[in-house]
């Protein structure tokens, strides 16, 4: 029974965000494909992480059984979300951009998972090669040739931390100019806009059914 891992980390709602709208199209298309599967939800906005402390981090670096008190607890809570990742047949991630990076949120969830010598740095690791897909939302347009392309830090830093760094399959869709309906500087993009939120959401199906594929395979 196939499981999908499922993140979302935007602060607004379903039907007000643009990164939900296209992992909820994502995972109604592997549902279709694995109807009898799990998928395992976190809404970072609703529920988030704690924030990575220093019992938790440095309980990593410490054997179990000299693990203090407050390092126990800790890492207790992280080892879940561990392992919850390594569980995963395939990762869904909502990543919206905010001020040019990705939520506090998100970071706080990735803090906790990446852990040396098991996620990362880890011969024997257990999260290598399981696709995950990014939906990389953002407000304006941030693409090679575009002005603010240098101003782009979620796919380059979500692309060395879970590529190069946990040797994920990683895949991104990027649904942008999501702020042109709401803003009336950016009225005469809203057909630009509306082609990439139907692209994505296009990609989104596309994507989950051949990740769904993968897995059954």
């Amino acid at each position: 029974m196939a499981t999908l891992l499922h993140i979302d980390s935007s602060v607004f709602p379903d039907g007000a965000s643009a990164s939900r709208a296209v992992t909820d199209a994502f995972r109604t298309a592997w549902l279709e494909q694995h109807p009898d599967g799990t998928v395992v939800y976190h809404d970072l906005a609703a529920d988030p992480v704690p924030h990575i402390t220093a019992e938790a981090h440095t309980a990593g670096f410490v054997a179990p059984g000299d693990h203090s008190p407050e390092q126990a607890e800790a890492f207790a809570a992280r080892v879940q979300l561990i392992e919850e990742v390594e569980n995963a047949d395939a990762i869904l991630i909502g990543a919206p951009m905010y001020n040019f990076s990705i939520p506090s949120t998100l970071k706080a969830w990735l803090d906790n998972v990446v852990l040396v010598g098991r996620t990362t740095m880890a011969e024997n690791s257990k999260i290598k090669g399981i696709p995950v897909t990014v939906v990389a939302s953002r407000g304006g347009s941030y693409g090679p040739g575009t002005p603010r392309e240098g101003f782009e830090y979620v796919q380059n830093y979500l692309r060395s931390l879970l590529g190069d760094m946990l040797g994920l399959d990683l895949d991104f869709i990027v649904p942008e100019l999501t702020m042109a309906p709401n803003n009336p500087a950016m009225t005469e993009l809203i057909p630009l806009f509306e082609a990439s939120r139907d692209k994505a959401l296009e990609d989104a199906a596309t994507r989950a059914r051949n990740v769904a594929q993968r897995v059954a395979a």
